[in-house]
């Protein structure tokens, strides 16, 4: 089938329902993470709140995992990723985007996630499972989030932290109507298509 015979087909319209709610105003970094299920988990979360793209840094200190080829996985064929080998290169470009960055570091002066404004241009930043967010990245933010907690675990599994942000942030998005009207062109969506169909 070509494409002109899938702009007819029911595929053709889930797609285009999809893309047509895809933001480029909301992104992730993931430092260093080692276990591919969590990458495929993050990515997952990231299909399901419409984020179009996410940055991966791998500074040479962990080896970038195969994702797995769980069910899960299945969401890297709908969300861009793009690798970095330093968080400065990261940031550099998210600064030139005009994105506001905030790391999961847990600091005195780290406000709650409720207190965010997630419907603003923003890059959430999510580390290492051992580690947590690199110093360096912590040091380079523009600000630093925590999701409140009352147990006695002071910490969430990274792809658990990053679904709860997201929904947060969809939940702020849904209600400021942010997916009423696509943030792509015509153009654009038409090109995504194009692509989606392939795949």
């Amino acid at each position: 089938m070509d494409f002109t015979q899938f702009l007819t087909t029911k595929r053709y319209n889930k797609l285009k329902n999809v893309i047509e709610k895809r933001r480029t105003d909301l992104t992730i970094v993931l430092e260093n993470i080692i276990d591919p299920h969590n990458i495929s988990a993050c990515l997952r979360s990231c299909d399901a709140t419409g984020i179009m793209t996410v940055r991966l840094v791998y500074d040479g200190s962990q080896p970038f995992p195969k994702l797995s080829k769980t069910s899960s996985a299945s969401a890297s064929k709908w969300v861009e990723t793009i690798k970095y080998d330093t968080i400065e290169s990261c940031y550099k470009d998210l600064k030139d985007e005009n994105f506001d960055i905030f790391t999961t570091a847990m600091t005195n002066k780290s406000v709650s996630l409720y207190e965010v404004d997630l419907t603003k241009k923003i890059a959430l930043v999510f580390g290492n499972e051992h580690t947590g967010v690199s110093e360096k990245a912590t040091q380079l933010a523009d600000a630093n989030y925590l999701i409140p907690q009352i147990g006695m675990i002071q910490s969430l599994n990274i792809s658990v932290a990053c679904a709860v942000s997201l929904y947060e942030a969809f939940r702020q998005r849904n209600q400021a109507k942010m997916f009423e009207n696509p943030q792509l062109d015509s153009n654009q969506i038409y090109d995504k298509l194009n692509q989606w169909a392939q795949r």
